[in-house]
């Protein structure tokens, strides 16, 4: 039973945020820079923001090369081109509210490795480059040499892309929660959302048997948003993820992209971190178990040993894995579900790109 003073004083906000991840912590952020003043509270359903913000490889993308030839089969190119230039809009904005030294953030270009079967997409680089040239301040793509000590009987090519990054995510989120508490903002960590109803003048938000109540809604629960919304095109994506040991004379550092992203490596504190492989089993992937896939953590070893470290002896400390979120193509869903709820989610597995955009977007909406 709630007393006098908790009815009074502890269950009414002008803002709540569902979800505790990169787009609802910038959410709240951007809440209260654009409304100083309004009560903000973030709810959380677990301790920590589980599903990908704070389990991603680090990765600052825009795309690779193979990845947009892809996006170009499924959205217009206009909309390929709005969404990467989104994707760097929303890398400055994080690199802008957080500082580079406080995230390890360093833009130092990406790899992709191109298979024999990958070659037909070097044709339609300087084709990319054009394209991409009116958001980017030059060539994003040029081929340069394998000099990292790659399999070159698997590494036909290598594709720098001159506008991508690395950061530590860890960091990152430290940074999120620390920018948000400062302003004021409210969390609270082990509350699922059981129900939620638009009362046409504010939302009730029920946690267990508490019922908060507030001016407006936003939803940032990603992956897990159909557990609220299951009428929503937001599909689950695991993604698999391991670290090595500290790896004497690595002959590489930087981040790496394989096949159309789904494979993803980084050289991490003289480690290898390296994910991905859920095109291996989209059906088994298309979860939000955190489980491990043998499979594909057998596959992701396989090649460390036969491409990416050839030659060299290694042993796995850890393995993980993040649930991102996707639909019909990489457009996140920024949008009002009714007039006080609004939702920003499927992030497309660029969550860290476009989270801080999506939640000033977000933040917007909801004010509206």
């Amino acid at each position: 039973m709630l007393s006098f003073w908790e009815k009074q004083s502890l269950l009414q906000y002008d803002y709540i945020v569902a979800g505790s991840g990169i787009v609802g912590l910038s959410a709240a952020i951007s809440l209260k820079e654009l409304a100083p003043h309004a009560r903000v509270l973030v709810l959380e359903r677990e301790i920590l923001p589980t599903g990908a913000s704070t389990k991603n490889a680090g990765f600052a993308c825009i795309g690779s090369l193979t990845e947009l030839l892809a996006d170009l089969k499924t959205m217009p190119a206009a909309e390929v081109v709005g969404l990467l230039q989104m994707r760097r809009k929303g890398l400055q904005l994080l690199r802008q509210r957080i500082g580079d030294a406080n995230m390890d953030y360093r833009e130092q270009g990406s790899y992709e490795l191109i298979s024999d079967a990958e070659e037909p997409a070097l044709q339609q680089l300087q084709r990319m480059n054009n394209l991409l040239l009116p958001v980017l301040e030059g060539d994003a793509f040029t081929i340069v040499e394998n000099n990292f000590g790659f399999n070159t009987s698997f590494v036909k090519a290598l594709v720098q892309n001159n506008y991508e990054g690395e950061l530590h995510t860890g960091k990152m989120m430290r940074c999120l929660i620390d920018i948000a508490i400062s302003k004021g903002v409210e969390i609270k960590t082990g509350c699922t959302i059981t129900h939620m109803e638009d009362t046409g003048t504010g939302v009730d938000v029920m946690v267990k048997d508490i019922t908060f109540s507030c001016r407006g809604l936003a939803i940032c629960t990603n992956a897990f948003t159909r557990q609220l919304l299951p009428e929503l095109d937001v599909q689950p994506g695991r993604g698999q993820v391991l670290i090595t040991d500290v790896i004497p004379d690595l002959p590489f550092r930087g981040v790496f992209h394989m096949e159309e992203g789904y494979y993803y490596f980084r050289e991490l504190e003289g480690r290898v971190l390296f994910g991905g492989g859920r095109n291996l089993d989209f059906a088994g992937e298309t979860t939000t178990s955190f489980d491990l896939n043998q499979e594909i953590q057998q596959e992701l070893e396989k090649r460390l040993r036969e491409i990416i470290l050839p030659g060299h002896s290694f042993t796995i400390t850890d393995r993980w894995t993040g649930i991102m979120a996707f639909g019909a193509n990489r457009k996140p869903l920024i949008q009002k579900y009714s007039p006080n709820i609004a939702l920003g989610v499927r992030m497309g597995g660029m969550g860290v790109a476009i989270g801080s955009t999506v939640g000033e977007q977000l933040a917007n909406l909801i004010l509206q």
